[in-house]
């Protein structure tokens, strides 16, 4: 077992790393796990590489990119204790921190924890979304930010949300011609976000962005189509084609490459496995957890940061995981309240500019019901065990009455991904069968591993006997992913 910590934080992201430089300026022995080999997260994944390495490819992805750089700097001056490559999987009441490692599982004794383990692109099940040649927006960016690989051939964008057009604005800035964006959003989305326009305006700056990417992607007449529904992919080997249709006519798209996004989610599976209280969250569509001004959580020793808590971006992530050390550190009796409150004024300050645009972005891209709860039955819902929306569906006839009842019925969730991929779906198509609201329903009760792991690591580790392993896993490491496995052509980039 490592040394005892003051503070283990989850996640290098910007919460993460916020979280531990305010944590180490007030002295507090901070360790940081993250799985990726380098500290950015999602959002400035690469950077140090990129800056050093690729500076031409900052233009490319924006100054919101770049501005990671003056972060990730001061998270590597800080005295931290920083350890990539640590894919958590457990955490004990007793606050053991248990990692898997490139050598091994290592155990970590901590007096409190920060979850900073930030979002996940929600899934997007819809007829051939499993087709090779079908990924994830994210998923495409993260090639773009990691490897500087864009997409060949013709791609097609399907869904919604901010992140959608950015990755096609910075495409079209890496010279990728897009075939068509394909918008799902609601026809009365805008009307609905209009009366949040007030508290937008005092968001300017992030207007004018917005307004920036959606003339941009105009002037480069892209086709930009709207009021887009049953929208089926197809192919044999790979992805050849979407069929959509609009205004009442069936449409045939061309298309190599098919990125999807229906907008984020908290990538809630480590607060849900040790029994943090969560809450449905209608506006963001997803549950979240139920936090204070802090990110203080249910337990006394268990604080969120960032997008895992609720989502809010980048620079609200930075702000919320500086007001989360400060509460570890009065909790454990490093500063008094009075302290506490003084240095919070700043953080609390911006967080609140930041927070002011997200009511009229979530109403603006919420996502669209047939694109949430897919109303093919042969859709596939379940990645990990093949489980479709039809199958749901008989279960819930048969009186199956919640996502932990269904494992019994068909494993739904019980796969490698724990449910991350599956489980938004099955609480909307339980509430949906039954006539019940989310909130209701409820979400998976997640067991420890939450990740994947060698038998052989939990034989070596510190870990309870009891500990289990996901049922029909354990011969290998596996993680289900949003891109498919094979046939996504990229070229690199020009240098």
């Amino acid at each position: 077992m490592s040394a005892a910590a003051d503070l283990v934080v989850v996640g290098a992201g910007p919460a993460g790393m916020a979280a531990a430089i305010r944590a180490a300026e007030l002295g507090l022995r901070t360790i940081v796990l993250d799985e990726q080999a380098e500290p950015g997260g999602q959002i400035y994944r690469a950077i140090e590489r990129v800056a050093r390495e690729h500076p031409q490819r900052l233009a490319i992805l924006g100054e919101d990119y770049a501005a990671g750089i003056a972060l990730v700097r001061a998270f590597r001056d800080a005295k931290i204790d920083y350890r990539p490559q640590a894919s958590v999987w457990q955490v004990e009441p007793d606050q053991r921190v248990f990692a898997s490692t490139p050598t091994g599982t290592e155990c970590v004794q901590t007096r409190h924890l920060v979850i900073a383990t930030g979002a996940m692109e929600r899934p997007m099940p819809l007829p051939g979304w499993t087709l090779p040649g079908v990924m994830t927006a994210g998923g495409a960016q993260i090639l773009l930010k990691s490897a500087g690989h864009v997409p060949a051939g013709r791609v097609v964008m399907i869904g919604t949300g901010p992140l959608l057009l950015l990755l096609a604005w910075q495409l079209m800035r890496a010279n990728v011609p897009i075939a068509a964006i394909l918008d799902t959003g609601k026809a009365d989305a805008p009307a609905r976000a209009l009366r949040h326009a007030g508290s937008a305006l005092r968001s300017a700056a992030y207007l004018r962005k917005g307004f920036e990417l959606v003339r941009s992607i105009k002037a480069a007449a892209i086709p930009w189509l709207k009021d887009i529904a049953d929208i089926e992919l197809r192919g044999d080997a790979r992805v050849r084609e979407v069929v959509y249709r609009r205004n009442g006519a069936t449409h045939n798209q061309a298309a190599d490459l098919v990125l999807l996004h229906q907008g984020i989610v908290p990538n809630a599976n480590l607060g849900w496995a040790l029994r943090c209280e969560h809450e449905w969250n209608e506006s963001q569509r997803c549950f979240l957890p139920r936090t204070d001004g802090w990110g203080s959580s249910s337990l006394p020793q268990v604080q969120f940061a960032g997008d895992c808590a609720s989502i809010a971006g980048a620079r609200a992530a930075e702000y919320a995981g500086a007001l989360a050390a400060l509460e570890v550190a009065h909790k454990l009796g490093r500063i008094d309240r009075t302290e506490r409150d003084a240095r919070a004024r700043s953080a609390r300050r911006q967080l609140a500019s930041e927070r002011r645009i997200r009511p009229l972005l979530e109403a603006l891209y919420r996502p669209n019901d047939p694109h949430v709860v897919p109303a093919d039955d042969a859709v596939i819902v379940c990645r990990c065990e093949g489980i479709t929306a039809g199958e749901i569906r008989a279960v819930i006839k048969q009186g199956c009455p919640g996502p932990n009842q269904m494992k019994a019925f068909l494993r739904c969730g019980m796969g490698p991904c724990q449910g991350r991929m599956c489980g938004l779906t099955v609480t909307e198509l339980i509430a949906q069968g039954r006539g019940m609201s989310p909130a209701e329903i409820g979400y998976f009760r997640i067991r420890p591993p939450i990740k994947p792991l060698l038998l052989g690591e939990l034989a070596a580790s510190d870990s309870p006997a009891d500990a289990a392993l996901p049922a029909g896993h354990g011969s290998q490491r596996a993680e289900t992913a949003a891109a498919s496995d094979a046939a996504v052509v990229t070229t690199p980039m020009p240098r």
